[in-house]
């Protein structure tokens, strides 16, 4: 099975790749380097209100 490189865009074979679904190991370790340094990044849920209430709780401890 051929596969597009996600880093390049070459075709790189999956069966018996160790660096599938990279073409080679320097996009491999571009990639790795990339989510390392925090280019690429899983974005955060924004809570609703969840932030603001947590921040209300702390306020009441110290009335307390």
């Amino acid at each position: 099975m051929i596969v597009q490189c996600p880093r390049c865009g070459k075709q790189a074979e999956m069966t018996g790749n160790p660096f599938r679904p990279f073409c080679s190991e320097r996009c491999k370790t571009i990639d790795l380097g990339n989510w390392i340094s925090g280019a690429f990044r899983i974005p955060e849920d924004q809570p609703e209100d969840g932030a603001d209430d947590e921040s209300r709780s702390r306020k009441d401890l110290k009335k307390e």
